[in-house]
């Protein structure tokens, strides 16, 4: 394949653009809405008006964990702690949150140089005791213990947890944040990050969607810190992407079957999702045993003569049936970038993302050249970027 300049999937992003602090009202945000060439602007509560009469949105019902925790030394030394992703009990994120007494994550730490291998931190809170240990240093893994045992890790979290803001947003977590950078429907723990897409939906626009008819799926896709990772080469094709794990039930795949549906991902972890999905179905075509586990570049070696989409979710849904699966867990780094071909999702709504970023490459994958003409109008009608920015619908 040929070599992808990063350079062509830059843009310049002023500083008084970037949004760091949500407006008073998640539906007031401002909508681009891009259909088939044509740009037109509104309101994100008006979001209804503009889809088609047979859609079905699919959100991710993640929810944003208080991942980032502080620890003092007895030198006054702050190390700050930074989840990623459990090791023990269990990789599974919705076990690793119900754990209870001790655990073992991959974690970020700041301040390491200044944590001995052989020292304990230790957190008091009211009436529990939380310590942290390095359990392998090379690999940052540490291992959390905690008093009473009897509560949950998603409890302890709670309690001695901060809000993980994007790296972008410098400024220090209030307590607004603990609500705002989170969706209305947010269910599952597990996501560092959150599904930004998503968070300009309120029960007010919800209701609307269904008075029109509009259906609505829910499926998981933790997002992990990896979807900051910036792209260093220059060749876009050499950036290594981050794994994230999902989860999708047994209904959802039954619903994906129904004829004659518009199939819009509310963010790009929902078509991360659904487009894996697919992929996950030619991989059961060939090999019914087949790991839901979807390699970056695994889309690219296939070749022709490809199953629809109806082909590909039916053999999910047989495995499931076969093995008596209510829901199926799997693994994607699927890397989406121009050249891609979309194989599930007919619309989009996301955010505006960073310059050069994977999610860049993804809108462009999307949208074709137009990203350009959708952005430029996005800047000259001042609309706000990144995280808690306005939003847009993307229908190529």
């Amino acid at each position: 394949m040929q070599p992808i300049s990063i350079q062509d999937y830059l843009y310049h992003l002023p500083e008084e653009r970037i949004a760091y602090h949500p407006l008073p009202d998640r539906d007031q945000s401002k909508l681009l809405v891009y259909n088939r060439g044509s740009v037109s602007h509104a309101h994100f509560k008006n979001l209804p008006e503009f889809l088609p009469s047979n859609s079905t949105l699919f959100f991710n019902d993640t929810r944003v964990i208080p991942a980032r925790m502080h620890f003092v030394k007895d030198s006054g030394s702050i190390i700050e702690i930074f989840l990623l992703n459990p090791i023990e009990p269990s990789a599974l994120l919705s076990e690793a949150m119900a754990a209870t007494g001790t655990c073992s994550w991959h974690c970020m730490i700041g301040n390491a140089k200044r944590w001995k291998q052989s020292t304990v931190l230790t957190r008091m809170l009211d009436d529990i005791k939380l310590t942290a240990s390095l359990k392998d240093r090379a690999n940052q893994v540490i291992e959390f213990s905690w008093t009473p045992s009897t509560y949950s890790f998603t409890e302890i979290l709670s309690r001695v947890g901060l809000t993980p803001l994007p790296p972008y947003i410098k400024r220090k977590v209030v307590q607004t944040d603990a609500d705002r950078y989170q969706t209305v429907y947010s269910d599952k723990d597990g996501a560092v990050a959150a599904p930004t897409a998503g968070l300009h939906f309120t029960e007010k626009v919800l209701q609307h969607l269904e008075s029109l008819g509009i259906e609505k799926e829910f499926l998981t896709l933790h997002v992990s810190a990896g979807t900051f990772q910036p792209i260093k080469s220059e060749n876009a094709l050499e950036h290594t992407m981050h794994e994230e794990q999902l989860v999708v039930q047994y209904q959802t795949i039954v619903n994906l079957l129904k004829p004659n549906r518009f199939i819009v991902s509310v963010g790009t972890t929902s078509l991360r999702t659904l487009e894996s999905l697919y992929w996950y179905g030619v991989k059961l075509l060939t090999n019914p045993d087949a790991r839901f586990e979807i390699e970056q570049d695994y889309p690219y070696a296939q070749s022709k003569g490809l199953p629809d989409r109806y082909t590909a979710i039916s053999a999910i849904k047989a495995m499931m049936e076969s093995k008596g699966l209510k829901q199926i867990v799997g693994y994607t780094s699927i890397y989406i970038y121009p050249g891609y071909s979309f194989r599930i999702c007919q619309g989009l709504i996301t955010n505006f993302h960073l310059p050069g970023s994977t999610l860049m490459l993804l809108i462009a994958a999307f949208v074709g050249p137009n990203w350009k003409k959708i952005y430029n109008e996005a800047l000259e009608n001042n609309y706000r970027f990144l995280s808690y920015g306005d939003s847009s619908l993307l229908i190529p």
